[in-house]
């Protein structure tokens, strides 16, 4: 019987996890097709403004420190400290998963980039970046490695307290770090929301193939 109900537990949490992967390319594709038809100027510039209306110079303070979290150097440097720790507590599979998704992340963003080639915006800009626009990278690597840690933390710890105060944080810097790249100038909303949907997209797929490899592994163990 508990076999019986950890498989069906399992089966249920692939399906939600399906689910989820399925969301997350309807809405890349959804935007990908309204930006090819030049259909995201009024969805683009209304939350644009929006966001612009909180500026001051503590918020664009704020802002420029937040956006460096989501900056490529900042995740490298962090992804070696966040592999060996896993090491350390003997989670080998989780390190690689997480060193294989930040990698393969950046080479997926780049290809995307180069497929749609937008422009970044020009108007406010108050940060230089350069390179192509759609999808954000900033947004879609801090939704991969934010989240790939996220998750690792909410597996890993047990206090239901601790578990919820991780999800808070992943969840607001994440956001935070999409938002600051609209306020700063250098990404339209759109890009944001794509990158986010992109980085989510690829980190549920990084995930089951990580529990694909482990339970097959256990498998094969408790046959040996």
């Amino acid at each position: 019987m508990k076999t019986k109900a950890y498989l069906t537990n399992r089966s249920r949490s692939f399906y939600i996890a399906f689910l989820i992967i399925f969301t997350f390319i309807f809405v890349f594709f959804n935007l990908a097709e309204e930006l090819v038809e030049n259909e995201l100027t009024a969805f683009d510039t209304s939350i644009t403004n929006f966001i612009l209306g909180f500026m001051n110079d503590a918020v664009t303070s704020f802002m420029k420190f937040i956006t460096k979290l989501g900056a490529m150097g900042t995740i490298i440097s962090l992804l070696p400290i966040c592999a060996g720790l896993m090491l350390w507590q003997k989670k080998k599979w989780e390190a690689m998963a997480l060193i294989a998704a930040v990698s393969g992340g950046a080479v997926f963003n780049l290809v995307l980039k180069f497929i749609f080639k937008r422009e970044r915006p020009t108007l406010h800009r108050l940060i230089e970046e350069f390179g192509y626009s759609f999808p954000s990278g900033h947004s879609m690597m801090s939704m991969i490695f934010y989240g790939m840690v996220t998750y690792f933390l909410l597996l890993f710890l047990k206090n239901k307290t601790a578990k919820s105060v991780v999800l808070v944080a992943g969840i607001t810097v994440v956001s935070l770090i999409g938002v600051s790249r609209i306020y700063l100038g250098v990404h339209y909303p759109s890009d944001v929301l794509s990158g986010f949907a992109a980085g989510g997209a690829w980190t549920m797929i990084c995930i089951l193939a990580l529990h694909f490899i482990v339970q097959r592994r256990k498998m094969k163990s408790d046959y040996d």
